[in-house]
């Protein structure tokens, strides 16, 4: 199955910085890593220029490229961190020592990559990804950590000759790009290992991690997993995530990271293993280590906020295991009651299956369109609560659609009183209500 450059699924979320950054770009599938080579190479090759760490999977790959940059950080040596999407600043996606890039900085470094993007006719991840690239060796960046966009083998970020490669997991999504099996997906995901680069996986599945022993052998490439069954002591409140791991480099650990959900351990526990493989001039004493992951941010992800008196759960699960890995914390943390769900869902999404857990475990939900949704990408949210409603057993959530999504907030907002509002379904959800609630996921 070909891979696809992440374009048409990565649009700018509503930032007018985009314009003044890019030129108009194209849209639609694009295939390779052509395009993006050839505009790095006018350039010199910035990628080359500091060390880097490449983190993919479909759900948790963000989380683990924030906390492999923060303990970075914390050893002293200038990280960056290339993550995507962003959900309501362009400057979320490039931070260097924990801080995103100024506007000022991102514009001038923009006109230096302005001729090459529109010579080899980029898309927006991939103008994106050059200017990151860019940006990182103009300020001195010592090592990043990048996030895929999608999938791996074409995905723009794949120029990248890493120290050691990650995959977090593979679960169904974007299966009419990546393959519609999970074997197929995971092939595209490993097309990030490179020749003997070490490979880190959480990925449970027998099958999936055979998959990788073979094409770690082909190259090389040696394979170590992570096993949350390694873990033990997870303790998950609204602030933060605890347990304990045994390690090879540092002995036993006693870890606390502030994001938040028992899936957080595991990928804590994955960036942790990381940087076991990272080398010696990359590998952290364990006070930085723990300084590191006690220090990172990733905003959306199970985000617990008390605002005007009310508990807002943020998280951006935009597929299943995304929804199974958020109704795991919802169940684990003493959220104020009634629970009331905000959800917005894209439309090639597939919610049939992402709605029912979390109806399941509130009172009632509001179904929404997200403003900065593409509009060919839009759900039809009446169709869903007619679909869901039809399933659900007696006794369940009360579902109303609201498509103007303020009225929809403010739905959410005054049947919950006191209680919470889980925000959820994508990026694009999460981003549009932390803009209305005056949420800046840069502070």
């Amino acid at each position: 199955m070909a891979g696809v450059a992440p374009d048409r699924l990565d649009r700018p979320l509503s930032d007018p910085l985009v314009a003044r950054l890019f030129p108009p770009l194209p849209t639609g599938v694009h295939w390779g890593l052509e395009r993006t080579e050839r505009a790095l190479a006018s350039l010199g090759d910035p990628q080359d220029a500091f060390r880097t760490i490449h983190v993919g999977g479909t759900n948790g790959k963000g989380s683990v490229t924030a906390t492999v940059a923060s303990v970075l950080g914390a050893m002293g040596l200038r990280a960056g961190s290339y993550t995507s999407p962003h959900l309501r600043s362009f400057r979320e996606r490039m931070r260097v020592d924990g801080v995103a890039l100024s506007e000022e900085m991102l514009l001038r470094y923009s006109d230096d990559v302005r001729a090459p993007i529109e010579r080899f006719g980029l898309t927006f991840f991939e103008a994106a990804t050059v200017l990151a690239f860019h940006a990182f060796r103009e300020v001195g960046v010592e090592v990043a950590a990048v996030e895929v966009g999608l999938g791996g083998r074409l995905d723009a970020t794949n120029v990248l000759h890493p120290l050691v490669a990650a995959v977090t997991n593979v679960a169904m999504d974007h299966a009419e790009y990546l393959g519609s099996t999970i074997e197929s997906i995971a092939g595209e995901k490993a097309g990030i290992m490179k020749p003997r680069v070490p490979f880190v996986t959480a990925e449970p599945d027998a099958s999936v991690l055979a998959l990788f022993a073979e094409r770690g052998r082909s190259l090389g490439a040696p394979l170590f997993t992570v096993n949350e069954r390694a873990l033990s002591e997870i303790d998950v409140t609204r602030e933060r995530t605890r347990f304990r791991i045994d390690t090879r480099s540092w002995g036993e650990l006693d870890v606390t990271t502030p994001l938040v959900g028992r899936h957080q351990a595991v990928n804590t526990a994955l960036a942790i293993e990381i940087l076991e493989h990272a080398g010696p001039a990359l590998r952290p004493e364990r006070d930085d280590l723990l300084a590191g992951i006690r220090s990172v941010r990733h905003a959306g992800r199970d985000e617990v906020r008390e605002i005007g008196g009310l508990t807002w759960l943020f998280d951006v699960a935009h597929n299943t295991a995304g929804v199974e890995s958020l109704v795991d914390t919802i169940d684990r943390l003493d959220l104020p009651r009634p629970l009331v769900v905000l959800v917005g869902v894209l439309g090639d999404k597939d919610w049939r299956s992402m709605l029912p857990p979390l109806f399941n475990r509130a009172r009632s939900a509001v179904l929404t369109v997200p403003p900065s949704a593409p509009v060919e990408r839009r759900w039809d949210p009446d169709a869903a609560a007619r679909a869901v409603s039809a399933g659900a057993a007696p006794g369940g959530a009360k579902i109303a659609v609201v498509e103007d999504f303020t009225a929809a907030l403010d739905a959410a907002r005054a049947q919950a009183g006191s209680g919470t509002v889980v925000v959820t379904g994508s990026v694009h959800t999460v981003g549009s209500a932390m803009a209305l609630l005056g949420i800046d996921p840069l502070l």
